[in-house]
């Protein structure tokens, strides 16, 4: 069950940005702005600036799956600058979600996942997956999606929801 609700949802919430970032390029081609006035853009002085909610958003995604599947993670320095450089880190991100199985969280729930800002404290599996890494995925894309949306970008609920798979 914890594959089924974080590595289809950082998945489908990483395309769902990169649709967003797609619009964001077009309003600032439009609008002869340079995309790194939005890259660097931030809502609040002491808030992190979209790159770095794109960099985070794409951490909690990886890290998140390989800390419930037991596995390591890839590596990826946050030295992306532009807009391609950061496509290409969620893409990479993507990719690398697909490899995971269900099999791969097997005793997951269970498992004592860690960092080492939790200076020496854990939270299970399960308690990892709802009390952390998907809420912390929705705050970095939703803080991407407001920093967009404040600077003009026409982006509304259905960009950041992405298709339902409604059923008749």
């Amino acid at each position: 069950m914890l594959y089924d609700i974080t590595v289809p949802q950082f998945t489908k919430m990483l395309k769902n940005l990169n649709l967003i970032l797609d619009k964001a390029a077009t309003f600032a081609d439009a609008k002869k702005i340079d995309m790194d006035v939005l890259l660097n853009a931030r809502l609040a002085p002491d808030q992190f600036p979209l790159m770095r909610q794109l960099q985070i958003a794409c951490d909690t995604a990886k890290l998140g799956a390989a800390r419930l599947a037991g596995k390591e993670a890839p590596m990826h320095e946050d030295t992306q600058k532009t807009l391609p450089e950061i496509k290409a880190r969620i893409q990479d991100v993507i990719t690398y979600l697909g490899t995971f199985k269900a099999e791969d969280f097997q005793g997951a729930h269970e498992r004592k996942i860690t960092q080492p800002r939790w200076e020496g404290k854990y939270l299970t599996g399960a308690e990892y997956a709802t009390e952390h890494a998907l809420p912390n995925i929705y705050f970095h894309i939703t803080t991407a999606y407001s920093i967009l949306r404040h600077n003009g970008v026409e982006v509304g609920k259905k960009d950041y929801l992405g298709e339902m798979p409604f059923k008749k």
